[in-house]
């Protein structure tokens, strides 16, 4: 490949058409905004809307062939190159549209976007510190590789089918790990209802969410046996309630920590609550080893408390007495948490769970031994699914990087393509 570098208005123009007030009444559109695009592809659906009702930096209009390109550094990875005939789309001004010259390969412009030698480069014209981000004339002096039309179409080929041959092989591996999620939610359903135990004779059971459990086993309301509680957010309104703030304060911004049930016990939080604050408000102060149960927006997931705490009204408590255990108590709401979902949960856009509900929770209680047997016998069984699930994560980050070594080794002309060619 030749070593010629040229800028990148010499390749494509730059936002070649714009909506402006001369736009017909009620033009009709789908919309692009960064959180619609990934790397090389869309990973929602663009939204439908008109140029009335579309927001102000709806305005680069898009042809096929277009590639666009994110200029907020953040972003960076946003990047698409239009494929099909899709003249009804338009991208958010955080984007620089490429539309290729003649003699320029719309695949190789859009492969050459991806590349790590562009995306540094932007990164290297980024100013601003909250949001920074290039000007998209800036982008148009990027210098970039220009081989011949022949190369640039063998260069093309290759990335489409060898990327291809990694993202079938990155989504294997993914379906792999989401396969052992699922089967850590089987064991934890399994651990609940106690086929983790010795055989033993089963009886039916009134709680909603098992069908079954050995007959030695009570079962009861959760409240008979763990005081309830919940929370409160003391006054914003009142600043000095939340300065010198050392109690660690439970909220939903939490959840992350619990979404993937990978840890048991939550030990630090993005807000604390002072003393004032808490002995001014509604809030309580919860020893170390209660279980917190999100019932708001993130419903259903939870958590045990690593030290003293305090939760948002978004949580409901339990602390337990000496027929549970905290562990044995997570497990089972974990495994329930479906059922508390489908069944307890109201609203469809924020579900929430109710005290009243929360109130009427049963669980089964096996005797307090048994139930730190079952915890054991559970974790041993989740080390080893995590630690496959480690390996597969590992060689999913490895394949991405080499997806993105190949891209940039291609189109900066580190690979002999001359043959393809």
């Amino acid at each position: 490949m030749s070593d010629t570098l040229v800028p990148l208005k010499r390749l494509a123009h730059l936002n070649p058409e714009t909506l402006g007030e001369d736009t017909e009444p009620g033009r009709a559109f789908r919309y692009i905004d960064i959180a619609t695009t990934g790397r090389g592809k869309l990973v929602a659906e663009p939204l439908p809307m008109t140029f009335e009702t579309a927001p102000s930096r709806a305005r680069r209009v898009l042809r096929t062939g277009d590639t666009i390109l994110s200029t907020v550094r953040t972003y960076l990875r946003a990047v698409w190159t239009l494929q099909d005939r899709d003249d009804d789309l338009v991208a958010s001004t955080g984007f620089v549209c490429l539309r290729p010259l003649p003699g320029v390969d719309p695949r190789f412009l859009g492969w050459l976007a991806q590349s790590d030698a562009v995306v540094e480069a932007v990164v290297a014209r980024s100013v601003g510190v909250s949001y920074p981000a290039v000007n998209p004339s800036d982008v148009g002096l990027i210098k970039a590789p220009c081989p011949s039309r022949a190369v640039q179409r063998a260069i093309a080929d290759y990335l489409d089918r060898e990327t291809a041959r990694i993202d079938t092989l990155i989504g294997a591996k993914r379906r792999m790990v989401h396969l052992l999620e699922e089967r850590w939610q089987v064991v934890m359903h399994a651990a609940a209802a106690g086929h983790l135990s010795s055989p033993t004779t089963r009886r039916a059971t009134t709680i909603p969410w098992l069908s079954s459990v050995p007959e030695h086993w009570s079962e009861g309301l959760l409240k008979l046996v763990a005081r309830l509680g919940s929370g409160h957010t003391p006054s914003r309104g009142r600043p000095e309630w939340w300065l010198e703030a050392t109690i660690p304060w439970v909220t939903t911004g939490e959840v992350a920590q619990m979404r993937s049930d990978a840890i048991e016990y939550i030990t630090d939080t993005r807000e604390r609550i002072s003393d004032l604050g808490l002995a001014n408000s509604a809030a309580t102060l919860h020893p170390a080893g209660t279980v917190v149960l999100c019932r708001t927006a993130s419903a259903g997931y939870s958590a045990i408390m690593g030290c003293d705490m305090a939760t948002s009204q978004d949580f409901a408590t339990w602390t337990c007495g000496p027929l549970i255990r905290p562990r044995f108590l997570l497990i089972c709401l974990r495994a329930m948490r479906q059922d508390l979902l489908g069944r307890l949960a109201m609203g469809s856009t924020h579900q929430t769970i109710y005290m009243p509900d929360i109130e009427s929770i049963k669980v089964p209680l096996p005797p307090v031994d048994e139930q730190d047997a079952i915890v054991a016998n559970a974790q041993a069984r989740r080390v080893a699914l995590d630690t496959t699930s480690t390996r597969l994560r590992g060689q999913i980050a490895l394949l991405v990087e080499r997806r993105h070594a190949l891209i940039t080794a291609a189109v900066t002309g580190q690979l002999d393509l001359g043959g393809a060619a």
